[in-house]
């Protein structure tokens, strides 16, 4: 159904929620449309949701129009006195063919937002329904790339005081203190090395030494501990604080964001102990480290998509933490970290060299051990994923925390 519509004017009656249009319908169809089959109206919809709220009286034509021609037509339509934002849909209808528009043809749009009892006008021009598609998803994909990193800029310093305060709580009371924070993942690590330096005696080709195989299988750890953390508590974060969810206005978006920075403040601590190894080892560190960050930043936005993923999934799946926990245990062992890449199946690199962990883990050997950068090709894979992980488990957790309160 082809038409166009022109010279459309719209004026507004505020205080009577009043819309007056007045347009000409050039038929472009090829065919002669008829008083009796052919008809004019409108409809109401929300725009947020695209729900369907009303619909007006049907006007039949003032006479025939023959292909080429035009009609004149005046409309009036009144808003409901509902706070809130409303489209106006005008479009011709025939009783065999239902509502051009939904037909993909053209059809007057008019935007009007109700406050108070008033009615204003935003827009009112000619639109298709694929035209609002194709600007809804720009507008999407456009709040999709920027809510997360406002989300984090503008409650930075309620994220600042809640990881200082998750890693001062994690330990109070013991013996050890905050001093925890580095002897967990020391203690995690020297059981490893334990296993796979001492008792299998597993050895990287590079550096055949244990003492090689030691700074290999750390330089491996640097990345996995704090995804590792991060996702392995993302599944009960909620929970955790449902209080804040079901009685306070509270960003809760926020507290996946914790976990992965939290995550960070662990690695840094095991980056500095790892450095005095080198150091020790090597008597020096190479340059190269200075890649780091390039590996550091993805890492961060891949954790923090996946702990907005889990943290959001592990409300209405409670059993998520026990396999999450299962799952990590086999994400661990399916990342060359405590053995050499070349003990993989050759049949199976193509496929686990994609993982972001694996190109994160050759990545800061290849800084912190080989003295080269990490591979353009992988770094380029991981910043990708990483990004879209990032913007996907955010917008996931954006649209189901309405139901948290529900379920909590």
């Amino acid at each position: 159904m082809k038409v166009r519509f022109q010279d459309v004017r719209c004026s507004l009656d505020a205080g009577r929620r009043r819309l007056d249009l007045a347009f000409t319908v050039e038929n472009r169809s090829g065919e002669t449309w008829s008083p009796d089959g052919i008809h004019l109206g409108w409809q109401l919809f929300d725009p947020d949701s695209d729900l369907f709220i009303a619909e007006g009286e049907w006007h039949r034509l003032p006479r025939a129009i023959g292909a080429g021609e035009r009609g004149v037509f005046e409309l009036s339509v009144e808003l409901p006195p509902e706070k809130g934002r409303y489209h106006v849909y005008v479009s011709l209808l025939g009783r065999e063919h239902g509502w051009f528009y939904a037909r993909g043809a053209e059809f007057l749009l008019v935007e009007c937002t109700v406050a108070e009892g008033r009615a204003s006008l935003t827009e009112c021009r000619p639109a298709t329904v694929a035209g609002l598609r194709r600007r809804r998803l720009g507008g999407a994909l456009g709040k999709a790339l920027h809510y997360p990193f406002r989300t984090i800029l503008e409650n930075r310093s309620l994220i600042r005081s809640m990881v200082r305060r998750d890693i001062a709580s994690r330990y109070r009371g013991s013996i050890g203190d905050a001093a925890w924070t580095v002897l967990n993942p020391l203690l995690l690590m020297a059981t490893y090395f334990f296993v796979f330096g001492i008792v299998l005696r597993t050895r990287f080709g590079g550096d055949p030494s244990r003492a090689g195989f030691a700074l290999y299988f750390l330089a491996g750890m640097l990345p996995w501990l704090p995804f590792a953390e991060a996702a392995g508590r993302a599944p009960g974060i909620v929970l955790e604080y449902r209080s804040f969810v079901k009685k306070l206005v509270f960003p809760i978006e926020i507290l996946p964001v914790n976990l992965a920075i939290a995550g960070l403040v662990t690695q840094a601590f095991a980056v500095a102990v790892f450095a005095v190894f080198l150091l020790v080892s090597r008597d020096a560190i190479p340059l190269t480290a200075l890649w780091l960050p390039a590996l550091v930043a993805p890492q961060f936005l891949f954790t923090l998509g996946i702990a907005w993923l889990l943290a959001a999934a592990g409300v209405f799946v409670r059993d998520l933490g026990q396999v999450i926990g299962y799952l990590l245990t086999l994400w661990f062992f399916l990342t060359p970290i405590c053995y050499p890449e070349a003990s993989l199946p050759a049949a199976a690199v193509p496929v686990l060299s994609h993982n972001p962990v694996y190109i994160l883990v050759s990545g800061f050997r290849a800084c912190l051990l080989e003295g080269t950068p990490p591979a353009v090709g992988p770094l380029v894979e991981l910043w990708l994923v990483a990004g879209a992980v990032f913007v996907l488990g955010h917008a996931f957790f954006y649209r189901l925390r309405r139901s948290f309160a529900d379920v909590l």
